[in-house]
């Protein structure tokens, strides 16, 4: 059993609440238990230079820690990000693009901000799967004002946690499990199953491939549910 009484198999509670942020095109509060990232989604009706004039989109992020999102105060990056911080933000941004035909959202570009309101673990992945429902929403709003014909969207993307504790495969690791962890992954997968990225590191020990599969078969299961809870609160 593992410290929070939870099965190997099961996630944290996930809640998602949308139209957290009055005035962004699209936003919602994630929480996996307690972990909590408040998305939004803001349109731009201009694309960077580099693609001017090539009749396509763009889809970037930004992701923050608040200062006391932590058991301790972290000072705020104020004078430009960390690696951490800015290795995170061209993940998300590099998951929601691959949920997107940029080519059918021509001269837009989409902000994605990714706050950190309170941390307990898994603060990228729940960032990329609430800022898929931001992203969703922002793109239907262009929709009915008439901007776009139909949503981009391909597929519905989502991301989760894995890791190897106390010898066992276990999905959706909270911050102390995390932090003892012999094998830490991250897996960004589609609603289809086709891989976007895949993160996995040895942390403790090394692991072998019938125990990585096993971590991506619980990531499967997780992703699942989310991408269910996400339909769900998009009126899917």
């Amino acid at each position: 059993m593992r410290p929070n009484s939870r099965t190997a198999e099961q996630m944290r509670p996930l809640e998602i609440i949308k139209d957290v942020n009055l005035y962004a095109e699209g936003s919602c509060l994630i929480k996996f238990g307690n972990t909590h990232v408040l998305c939004t989604a803001s349109v731009d009706e201009k694309v960077p230079a580099w693609l001017q004039g090539q009749g396509q989109g763009w889809i970037t992020a930004e992701y923050s820690l608040l200062p006391r999102a932590t058991q301790t105060r972290v000072g705020r990056e104020t004078k430009g990000v960390g690696g951490r911080t800015h290795e995170i933000q061209r993940l998300i941004g590099r998951s929601l693009r691959a949920a997107v035909d940029l080519t059918q959202m021509p001269d837009i570009c989409i902000q994605i901000d990714c706050d950190v309101l309170q941390a307990d673990g898994g603060t990228r992945t729940a960032s990329i799967s609430g800022g898929f429902v931001a992203l969703y929403m922002a793109l239907d709003s262009l929709v009915k004002s008439g901007r776009l014909p139909r949503n981009p969207v391909k597929e519905y993307v989502a991301a989760i946690s894995c890791g190897i504790s106390g010898g066992e495969a276990v999905l959706d690791l909270d911050y102390a499990e995390d932090s003892h962890a012999e094998a830490d992954t991250n897996f960004v997968l589609t609603e289809s199953g086709k891989i976007v990225e895949i993160q996995a590191t040895a942390e403790g020990a090394v692991f072998d491939e019938s125990q990585f599969n096993e971590l991506f078969r619980l990531a499967k299961s997780g992703i699942h549910q989310i991408i269910c809870a996400q339909k769900k609160v998009l009126g899917e």
